[in-house]
């Protein structure tokens, strides 16, 4: 079975992605990125997969995965039951790192956690257990912060003893053979393309199938719609403009992210994120000039 791809958003102005999500998740299915992963389970046991390995999980389950290396956590619940936090998750790029590793050569020392992590890096529960605050605080972290947090646990784990690599030496990941299979074809053009017009049957042929055939394959892999898809994908672009350019007006986000008018945009905001756009910016501005009073 290939693995899907996952499209990584990390918003303009940030340098990574911390995030959290619960049990089921659409996310939740084999699959790759070119980005590194630090997994941290908080609730649940089950099974996990990293390239060739195959375990089990339970709470403090703390993994690092490097680029494009297959993984997937599969939590053991009653038919129907829902878990609102499962894990926490930071996701960055080899761009990211290895500028940081270059400006900053005190890093050096997490080269070889990071060539760990190529194969899939199992840290102790001790190491899980020490990041855990940090991590639950990082992920509605703002501003120097962020960066605070990313570095203490960063540093846990080079200072890790213990660290168990999972996937066998001989597994490769193969990206360009993962790119061949249709399915991700059709979602690196949407990550390449997201603020463009295009339609099911464009995406249908890039995929080399029929249009019912790419919508149920689509809704397989990815446990949506593909206009719900595009449509999630498209709100978050334009958190990154609302938090990012306040002279920028909303109109302007609205048809700059790919909507094509603007009820649709606010229906379609107002769903995701529980307000318009223009209540999200103000919360914004609220919490920079609180900030700035402090």
């Amino acid at each position: 079975m290939e693995p899907d791809l996952e499209v990584v958003q990390i918003r303009r102005g940030e340098s990574f992605k911390a995030w959290s999500h619960g049990y089921p998740f659409h996310t939740v299915r084999w699959h790759f990125h070119p980005e590194y992963e630090l997994h941290h389970v908080v609730a649940t046991r089950g099974r996990y997969f990293v390239g060739d390995f195959i375990g089990e999980f339970e709470p403090g389950n703390l993994v690092l995965t490097g680029p494009n290396l297959p993984h997937n956590w599969v939590s053991e619940l009653p038919e129907g039951a829902v878990v609102p936090l499962r894990c926490r998750i930071v996701q960055f790029s080899q761009d990211f790192i290895g500028n940081a590793m270059k400006v900053l050569p005190e890093l050096g020392a997490f080269e070889r956690v990071l060539e760990q992590s190529r194969h899939g890096a199992l840290f102790s529960a001790a190491t899980g257990a020490e990041v855990a605050p940090a991590l639950e605080e990082l992920i509605a972290a703002q501003g120097v912060r962020r960066i605070e947090l990313f570095m203490h646990v960063m540093g846990s784990l080079c200072r890790a003893s213990g660290v168990r690599t999972l996937a066998s030496s001989t597994y490769l990941p193969d990206p360009s053979g993962y790119m061949s299979v249709s399915i991700n074809k059709a979602l690196a053009h949407i990550s390449g393309h997201l603020t463009e017009p295009f339609n099911e049957a464009d995406l249908a042929q890039i995929a080399g199938q029929s249009p019912s055939a790419f919508s149920r394959s689509f809704r397989k892999h990815t446990g949506m719609a593909l206009v719900q898809y595009v449509n999630r994908l498209r709100v978050n672009l334009a958190c990154q403009l609302l938090m990012g350019d306040e002279a920028m007006p909303i109109t302007e986000i609205c048809y700059a992210v790919g909507f094509n008018n603007l009820s649709n945009f606010n229906r379609q905001f107002l769903t995701q994120k529980g307000m318009p756009p223009s209540r999200f910016r103000t919360l914004l501005e609220q919490n920079a000039r609180a900030a700035e009073a402090a």
